[in-house]
């Protein structure tokens, strides 16, 4: 596929590493030069330096024959306009951009068809809110992903010591309960991803990905670890546009402390926030600070401020002061893949968890979502089956007849008939009907054109 990203900033950068690797032709436009320098000699890609607004740019960009645009700008005003002209000028078939303000996700005559003709807006700063606010609903986890609007889950949790099922086989997962349907899709020694069989131990410290109906989920987890008390008392460092979303969708359900250095913004902050959310003027990597606001007290801690190197300190230091749990937003996914499992719990890389919306678009065959796991080193996907058994690979089939390319696992199966929706845990002799959202675990990035492939419908069914 041929795709234009305009923008190499943080986000830009993710998407065309991460599309990069699966064999796409990309050309990266930005006005900055020596950042476009550096990603040229990272990556195998195509740069073109210039104001990603201006018709000629795009066409130098190859914007004439390109199958999609994605437009990761600082500004809305660039990536929408970037669109538009795609669009009307040259019929790029398929335009994303990103946007920060929340007026536009509002007003879709703004962006859609007629006006700025976006296909796909995504807003990096809500799918960060949405991740931490899943990571507060089930402060157990390392993850919290959702499939079929919902209806099935999938969690990342890393195994403590004394949990019911730890030092036993997986096959004991049902034997424990029966009439649950859970299913072991992955686990992660180290570096490492063991294949789950029914006699596979899981070991203390492993990083375990069940995938179940969404109701059944806290049954498995309490299985592997320990249930942590409800979050209740949280301290947010930063009030930007995260920190501020947020504060918002927490509301007045939880105790919620925001930290924020800037004077002017503190003042904004307190006339968006309810009265029950305390607005602190202050540095977060000040102790004394951190204490006298009882930051030993609290259920949560999250760092997201714009500076990676504050956000890492104010976490460790809240963690030794007694916060229960801490969460580092971190942009450089170095810092984060050192930072995780430390002092740190959970260290959150904002293009890591964006980058799932993107690649829903890029896929090949009909891939509805897109998970990226582990800061990029697995993905989970859900694809809908189509065809039938003469054209498709996969329905009509059982799992155990599928040719799945190493590396990957079905998980599940969501099935509706007659308006009801079922969730199916995969094994080995479940068969796929034509229109079942099939969740598929891949641990090997590099076999997931091998995955599309098994969904693309055959030219015989049309």
């Amino acid at each position: 596929m041929k795709i234009i990203i305009l923008g190499a900033g943080r986000v830009g950068e993710s998407v065309a590493e991460s599309l990069v690797s699966e064999q796409n032709d990309i050309t990266v436009i930005d006005t900055d030069t020596e950042q476009l320098a550096r990603l040229q000699d990272r990556l195998d890609l195509r740069t073109v330096p210039g104001n990603g607004t201006h018709p000629t740019v795009l066409e130098q960009a190859g914007a004439d024959d390109a199958d999609m645009l994605i437009a990761t700008a600082a500004r809305d005003e660039t990536n929408l306009v970037a669109c538009q002209l795609a669009a009307r000028l040259f019929n790029v078939p398929t335009r994303i951009a990103r946007i920060r303000a929340p007026d536009f996700q509002d007003h879709p005559e703004i962006t859609g068809e007629g006006g700025f003709y976006v296909d796909h807006l995504i807003c990096p700063e809500q799918t960060v809110c949405d991740y931490v606010f899943k990571l507060i609903e089930f402060p157990e986890a390392l993850q919290v992903l959702e499939f079929a609007d919902g209806r099935a889950s999938l969690v990342a949790v890393r195994t403590f010591a004394g949990g019911p099922l730890v030092e036993q086989p997986i096959s004991a997962l049902r034997a424990k309960h029966p009439n649950v349907d859970v299913r072991i899709v992955a686990i992660f020694r180290g570096d490492r991803a063991i294949r789950p069989e029914g006699d596979t131990r899981i070991e203390v410290g492993d990083e375990v990905f069940l995938l179940a109906a969404s109701e059944h989920i806290r049954t498995a987890l309490a299985d592997l670890r320990r249930m942590d008390r409800p979050v209740r008392r949280i301290m947010l460092a930063g009030g930007g546009n995260i920190g501020l979303r947020l504060a918002r969708a927490l509301g007045a359900d939880y105790q919620v402390k925001i930290v924020e250095s800037n004077a002017r913004r503190c003042e904004y902050l307190a006339t968006q926030l309810p009265a029950s959310t305390l607005v602190l003027h202050g540095d977060s990597t000040d102790e004394d600070l951190l204490a006298s606001e009882g930051v030993g007290d609290m259920d949560l801690f999250v760092a997201l401020t714009n500076d990676d190197e504050n956000n890492i300190m104010s976490c460790m230091m809240a963690k030794r002061m007694g916060a229960r749990r801490v969460i580092a937003l971190i942009n450089r996914r170095a810092y984060a893949e050192l930072m995780q499992g430390s002092r740190i719990d959970i260290a959150l890389v904002p293009a890591q968890t964006t980058i799932g919306q993107l690649l829903a678009h890029v896929r090949r065959g009909d891939v509805v979502s897109v998970h990226s796991l582990r800061r990029g080193a697995a993905e989970a996907l859900e694809a809908i089956a189509h065809g039938d058994a003469k054209s498709s690979k996969v329905v009509g089939r059982r799992i155990e007849e599928i040719d799945l390319p190493p590396g990957a696992t079905i998980g599940a199966i969501v099935r509706t008939s007659g308006g009801r929706s079922q969730v199916i845990m995969a094994h080995h002799d479940t068969q796929i009907h034509a229109e079942d959202h099939v969740i598929v675990f891949v641990t090997n990035k590099r076999t997931i054109p091998k995955v599309e492939k098994l969904f693309q419908v055959g030219v015989g069914f049309f």
